[in-house]
């Protein structure tokens, strides 16, 4: 069953160089095992990289793939668990970079899933993540080009019961989307959200308080801060784990957090205000 308003996407060559970033993390392609975040909602990442699949007796969804050397991973996760790859209907990406990207042209290829985006989204996974406008631009450091299709700020992408809503949260790049989502179990359904990151990263030459092309990037990146803050959050998942204790809360039992939404968008706030501060300093 495919997603039920938009199209079938197409994916770029798979024979397209996909280079580790300079700063890799090792646990980033660390592996662990699967587990289920609440109802149908399950993680399949890797120990320092968030992948999500949602499931539905109609099809399943996968929030990010995580690196490209990850892929087999992912999907031995997904197995792992019960459910078939081949299942995955649809993919969506938080945002453009290798870490969360790298891996989504080979598991779309070999699952058949479409792969969903933001308009800046698209355009950047269309550039192998190559994409001059992002604040961490570092030429080189490319993955394999992916084709998505759009989903706008609020639009619904629905699998079977699974029923997503994506929610435009530019900043860390400016095709950044967020994603949102109940998940019932034993009768008590709670709201998911999947955060894109929040911090103000650059590849050290990017500034933005004066990005030419992007003259209301601050405004909008508070903005998208706002809105993580003001989602109805029981359960929050980042694109990096660490980066709401996702790994440690499920281990304890104590996922669920009706505050760490607005806990990681103060955290983000002073994370921006930091970065901006660095930037004003330098122009004195």
């Amino acid at each position: 069953m495919r997603p039920t308003f938009l199209t079938l996407a197409c994916l770029g060559s798979l024979s397209a160089a996909a280079a580790m970033p300079a700063l890799a993390a090792p646990e980033w392609t660390q592996p662990i095992k699967p587990f289920r975040i609440y109802g149908n909602t399950y993680y399949v990442g890797s120990r320092g990289l968030s992948a999500v699949l949602v499931t539905s007796p109609q099809g399943h969804v996968l929030v990010d793939a995580t690196m490209p050397e990850n892929a087999s991973m992912v999907e031995a996760n997904i197995r792992a668990l019960g459910f078939r790859p081949s299942d995955v209907k649809a993919i969506l990406n938080s945002h453009a970079h290798v870490d969360h990207a790298g891996a989504i042209a080979q598991v779309a290829h070999d699952t058949g899933a479409t792969v969903y985006a933001s308009a800046l989204g698209a355009k950047s996974l269309a550039l192998g993540g190559q994409d001059p406008d992002d604040p961490q631009y570092h030429p080189g450091k490319g993955y394999s080009q992916v084709l998505a299709t759009v989903v706008g700020d609020g639009e619904h992408l629905k699998v079977g019961s699974v029923d997503i809503q994506a929610r435009a949260t530019p900043g860390h790049t400016p095709g950044s989307t967020s994603w949102t989502w109940r998940s019932c179990q034993d009768g008590k359904c709670v709201d998911i959200v999947y955060a894109d990151s929040l911090t103000a990263i650059t590849n050290g030459t990017y500034r933005y308080t004066d990005a030419p092309a992007h003259p209301h990037r601050v405004e909008d990146f508070r903005k998208s801060i706002a809105t993580v803050a003001g989602l109805p959050c029981d359960i929050l998942v980042t694109t990096h784990p660490d980066a709401s204790d996702v790994l440690e809360r499920a281990a304890s039992g104590k996922l669920e957090d009706p505050g760490a939404c607005k806990a990681l968008a103060a955290r983000a706030v002073k994370g921006l205000d930091e970065e901006l501060a660095k930037e004003a300093a330098a122009t004195r």
